[in-house]
C-alpha cells in the first residue's frame, strides 16, 4: 500500500482558497487513482474528487464542480486540491484516498492519509 501524507489546510474567509496537497510514498505512485474525500462533523465521509493514473480523467461531486481542481504530479508523487470561492459548507477534515480505479464511494479507495482540516468562516 501507499502512505498518504495530507497539508495545506487552515482557517479561511468565505470566497478565499486554499490548496490541498497529498504527498504518498513508493514507487508505484503513478499507478495509482487518486481521490478526495471530506467530512463534516456528524456527517458521512463524501467524495469530493478524483484523478485517473495519467490525470487525464476526472470527475467531481456536484458540490464542488467549478470551484475545486484535482491534479496531479507524478513526478514528485503529490496531487492536489486547489479550493477556491470556498463556502462555509466547505468546512470538513479533507482525505487523500488512493485506488485502482475511479471511484466515488470510501471502500473503493485501500490507502489514506490522516486528514487537514478546513475551516471557512462565514
Amino acid at each position: 500500500q501507499v502512505q498518504l501524507v495530507e497539508s495545506g489546510g487552515g482557517l479561511v474567509q468565505t470566497g478565499g482558497s486554499l490548496r490541498l496537497s497529498c504527498a504518498a510514498s513508493g514507487r508505484t505512485f503513478n499507478s495509482y487513482v487518486m481521490a478526495w474525500f471530506r467530512q463534516a462533523p456528524g456527517k458521512e465521509r463524501e467524495f469530493v474528487a478524483t484523478i485517473d493514473w495519467s490525470g487525464g480523467y476526472t470527475l467531481y461531486a456536484d458540490s464542488v464542480k467549478g470551484r475545486f481542481t484535482i491534479s496531479r504530479d507524478n513526478a514528485k508523487n503529490t496531487v492536489y486540491l486547489q479550493m477556491n470561492s470556498l463556502k462555509p459548507e466547505d468546512t470538513a477534515v479533507y482525505y487523500c484516498a488512493a485506488g485502482s480505479k475511479i471511484g466515488v464511494v470510501p471502500r473503493e479507495y485501500g490507502s489514506w492519509g490522516q486528514g487537514t482540516q478546513v475551516t471557512v468562516s462565514s
